[in-house]
């Protein structure tokens, strides 16, 4: 190929791009200036003479840009008729080579005469393509068979033409940046020179039959993860020509053909389809290239997909697979932290935290496919829909409208899903031109999940990692590993970790099982947990630090310090009352959940809603567990007390005295998905709930014997991102097991921060750098216990959470201790060793000793924790603690200064973690807290989402919130 070609080619090439831009241009100034009636056929016009233009010069220069054609011929779903309509005939019926030039590269390849390899070759070829053209022919032996020959030149040719397309890409992204196709062309020009190798075609062929498992007799029967295609046997290979067994097909646009032969469309494509998901899931070997003119119909009944030409195929490795299969699988189920955490696993960064953006992109990437007839109104919703998400990023990121069409929100685009976009799309493009509707969410789940599950369903018995590496500190752990491999071959762990403290050092730190169901990576000691009312423990030991630190009294009236609260009869609730579980507010917030449980997730709007509540008893004259007031309550007074924000508390008080940044926080920030757990449930233990009776010592609203049937959706409603971003106080702690047994070893110690975390332990404790970012760089004035400006309108949610350099250098100084904390002024310098003062605090964790009057007898919960009395028979209080439901806990014997935690994603009914704490103290010999027998709980309290709520998460279940707005619920 000579230059004087080269550059003619070139030149063509850019003087059409260059004539359909402006072109396009012009109609859209033009539109602005004519009457709405005659718009569409303006544009319709420019259609068809724009897809003129592409098509004489794609028959003209053929090559890489015949593909081109072929591609933009199958994607009727979002495509104009015209382009469809004159670009579908490059899929098979190029102008062919000369049969001369066709012989001499086969006597070349093979260095024998057409007469010593054929005894019959068809002069006229069945089809002729971008690269090769093929004919069909006889062998000495007899059989029938194909002969691919590769056109002569072609190499040059599509090398110069990958360069070209790579210099109209760079000016597209130059000229409309957020049209940015590099990352795809660059994957281009890597794997389509492959296609010129007839050697690696015949082997990829070999490769794809082989794991598909074709056979060639039909009505052979298959599990549900087999496919029912063809695919040709290779006879021989060369560089240039490939000889494939004959099969008598039809090809897909051959309409009439197919209705003469009764072809049912619909499952032919339904089985591509398979056929596509199992290479792309189960295999991580697949063609790249599913163009129709790739495809033929078995004419025997019953009618099968042969799939042709494998030239241009794709591997990726395991992990991409999974996190492909994990991705498509939270689009699916809509849950936004398995999808981020699978766009961080295949490496594919975004510019801005826009995860409800994110989940609309992947939903539109899987969506089903529609009829040709449909693409206009197709493309007119993608069109408003990326209309939408641009005005949202101008929004979040303050551009105007200039900056925001040069905005790409992409960082990162790794090459290996950019042929998995491809055949997508291709796949999308090939059902719509059949006129079939496709459901890939339906049809693609079960090879996703078989890849996932396949890896998760092993448990310990076939995994020797099940148990992250990390050395054993002790015989006990060593025990407890043994206990937790059995349970996980017995399907009671998912994935878990237990970290306990004893005299005041670490004896056990294990992590093990996966992170999800859908999540094969394995549970690491820095893995994030959502660990339910197990938070409620963190909640009101920040209350007593805020009474340690002389900002407020157990016996203070709430309205003294948060004034809005003394609103309907309210006035006589003191701080004792609301730790206490007495304060009458047990109900509070129950129409909230029936209403929107979203509103959970709005900070300000539960508040006001605790400051409109009513109490139902009189304070202090019944205990009856806050299962959801709780939280809110404390994280009021929190705030009105401390004049700061609740996570300023807790970062001030817990997190950096305890160095455990990065690993416990109350709603989690961006940037921290990849190590969150997936909650799913113990369907087993479902039965367990049908059982129970209902308890007086719980609220109306809470009791148990009607949430069996509900319980299978919690985990979905749990899993959203907006949930578990939200700052609830009573029920969104998310951390690691060492992170809160760390936090009940200081509390057992009085207030003494235990010693730096076992060194053993990896990655270690508070190496995490991240830094909180808080909701307001507003600063609460605090005049008589009453904060102003209280219209701070403070979603809880870190995803509209901002932080300015200043605050991050702020926090950062503080977390080095070189701040003024509220505990730094009133102990008149740094207190690093404690995080409480009080010598007698844990008395007033359990409301015992002098503490006894601020509780009601002999009620389950002191001030703030569930408390327990040793099994000696002395009737005294030895520890405290605080379960969430599912099994997840922490807890302390005060007595033995012993401490513990307890993580779990599979959501179960307390007998997971039971047996785990009976076994560990009984080697410790540590007593038993009363009320861990069984299948119980620490917390005696194992249940803490009505019946309500969970059939609110089955209108949540694919992910969609506005579903959710106006329904009412029985």
């Amino acid at each position: 190929m000579g230059w004087g070609n080269i550059y003619r080619r070139r030149a063509r090439v850019f003087t059409v791009a260059v004539i359909i831009y402006l072109d396009y241009k012009a109609v859209q100034q033009r539109e602005k200036w004519i009457n709405k009636s005659k718009r569409t056929a303006l544009w319709e016009k420019a259609h068809e003479r724009n897809a003129k233009r592409l098509l004489s010069l794609i028959i003209k220069l053929e090559g890489l840009w015949v593909k081109l054609g072929q591609y933009l011929s199958t994607r009727a779903d979002v495509l104009p008729e015209a382009y469809i309509s004159l670009l579908r005939q490059l899929q098979d019926s190029l102008p062919p080579r000369p049969l001369k030039e066709v012989c001499r590269t086969i006597q070349k390849e093979f260095g024998k005469t057409m007469t010593d390899l054929f005894a019959d070759f068809v002069e006229e070829p069945l089809a002729t393509a971008s690269i090769a053209q093929v004919h069909r022919a006889k062998l000495i032996n007899g059989q029938e068979v194909v002969v691919k020959v590769q056109h002569e030149g072609i190499r040059a040719i599509i090398l110069e033409d990958l360069k070209n397309a790579k210099s109209i890409v760079e000016w597209i992204a130059w000229a409309e940046p957020q049209y940015d196709l590099n990352p795809m062309i660059d994957e281009w020009c890597k794997e389509a020179p492959k296609e010129l190798d007839f050697n690696h075609e015949a082997e990829n062929t070999r490769t794809v039959s082989r794991n598909l498992g074709c056979k060639t007799s039909p009505g052979e029967s298959y599990s549900s993860n087999r496919v029912n295609v063809l695919i040709p046997e290779v006879i021989q290979s060369t560089k240039s020509v490939l000889i494939l067994e004959y099969m008598d097909g039809i090809r897909l646009n051959d309409s009439a053909s197919l209705e003469a032969f009764g072809v049912d469309k619909q499952k032919i494509i339904e089985e591509i389809t398979r056929a596509y998901a199992h290479q792309i899931y189960v295999d991580g070997f697949f063609n790249g290239d599913p163009h129709p003119g790739n495809f033929l119909v078995s004419k025997e009944a019953p009618h099968r997909p042969i799939l042709l030409d494998f030239g241009l195929t794709k591997k990726i490795s395991s992990s991409m697979k999974q996190a492909l299969a994990k991705m498509f699988l939270a689009s699916a189920e809509g849950d936004h932290v398995a999808l981020l955490s699978a766009m961080s696993e295949m490496g594919l960064r975004l510019r801005l935290d826009m995860p409800d953006q994110v989940m609309e992109i992947t939903s539109v990437f899987f969506r089903s496919s529609t009829p040709a007839n449909e693409a206009q109104q197709n493309l007119k919703s993608l069109s408003d829909q990326r209309e939408k998400n641009m005005k949202v990023i101008q929004e979040k990121m303050q551009l105007n409208p200039k900056e925001v069409k040069r905005f790409n929100p992409i960082d990162a685009f790794p090459g290996d899903i950019v042929i998995f976009g491809r055949v997508l799309n291709l796949l999308r493009g090939l059902s719509s031109t059949m006129n079939a509707r496709i459901v890939y969410l339906d049809i693609m789940r079960p090879f996703a999940e078989s890849v996932l599950q396949g890896n998760i369903s092993r448990g310990p018995v076939a995994n020797v990692q099940w148990i992250y590496n990390t050395p054993v500190h002790s015989d006990v752990e060593a025990k407890l590993r043994q206990l937790l491999v059995e349970l996980g071959n017995n399907d009671k762990i998912l994935g878990i970790q237990v970290c306990a403290y004893k005299d005041g050092e670490v004896i056990i730190d294990t992590a093990a099982g996966v992170l999800g169901r859908y999540d094969p990576r394995p549970v690491q000691p820095d893995t994030l947990f959502s660990v339910f009312s197990a938070t409620k423990g963190v909640a009101a030991g920040m209350l007593h630090w805020l009474v340690d630190n002389g900002k407020l009294k157990l016996e203070e009236n709430v309205a003294n310090i948060w004034p809005e609260f003394r609103r309907n009869g309210k006035e006589h609730i003191k701080v004792h009352h609301i730790l206490n579980h007495t304060s009458g507010l047990h109900n509070a917030l129950a129409n909230l959940r029936a209403e929107n449980p979203l509103l959970m997730t709005e900070w300000d709007e539960c508040l006001k809603r605790m400051e409109a509540s009513v109490p139902e008893t009189e304070p202090g004259k019944q205990q009856l567990y806050h299962y959801l007031s709780f939280g809110w309550l404390c994280g009021g007074i929190i705030e009105h007390a401390s004049g700061k924000k609740f996570q300023e508390i807790l970062e001030e008080a817990f997190i950096h005295p305890l160095k455990i940044e990065g690993e416990l926080y109350v709603g989690i920030p961006p940037g921290v998905e990849s190590r969150l757990a997936t909650l799913t449930l113990d369907t087993d233990d479902l039965k367990k709930l049908s059982e129970m009776q209902n308890r007086p010592e719980l609220p109306s609203t809470f009791q148990l014997n009607n949430i069996g049937e509900f319980a299978e959706y919690l985990p979905a409603f749990f899993n959203m991102l907006n949930i578990r971003r939200a700052i609830v106080p009573a029920a969104n702690g998310h951390c690691s097991a060492r992170a809160l047994a760390r936090y009940y070893a200081a509390l057992a110690d009085v207030g003494v921060v235990p010693q730096p975390h076992s060194s053993i332990s990896n990655p270690p404790l508070g190496s995490h750098p991240h830094i909180p970012k808080f909701p307001s760089k507003k600063i609460y004035e605090k005049q008589k216990g009453k904060v102003n400006g209280s219209n701070d309108s403070r979603q809880s949610s870190y995803a509209r959470m901002e932080v300015e350099d200043d605050d991050i250098e702020k926090c950062s100084r503080s977390s080095k201790g070189t701040g003024e904390s509220i505990a730094d002024r009133e102990r008149g310098g740094s207190s690093e060793s404690k995080i409480f003062s009080n010598p007698r605090v844990h008395e007033a964790f359990m409301g015992a000793g002098e503490y006894e009057n601020l509780c009601l007898g002999d009620g389950a919960f002191g001030l703030g924790f569930r408390r327990f009395k040793s099994n000696d028979g002395d009737g005294s209080y030895t520890g405290f603690g605080h379960s969430g439901m599912g099994g997840s806990t922490g807890f302390c014997d005060v007595r033995n200064r012993f401490a513990m935690a307890v993580t779990v994603n599979k959501m179960s009914f307390g007998g997971v973690t039971s047996k785990i704490v009976e076994l560990v103290c009984s080697e410790l010999n540590v007593p038993l807290p009363e009320g861990l027998s069984g299948s119980r709980d620490v917390c005696g309290y194992d249940v803490e989402v009505d019946s309500k709520t969970v059939e609110f998460a089955l209108k949540m279940w694919r992910g969609n919130p506005d579903r959710l707005i106006g329904i009412q619920l029985p």
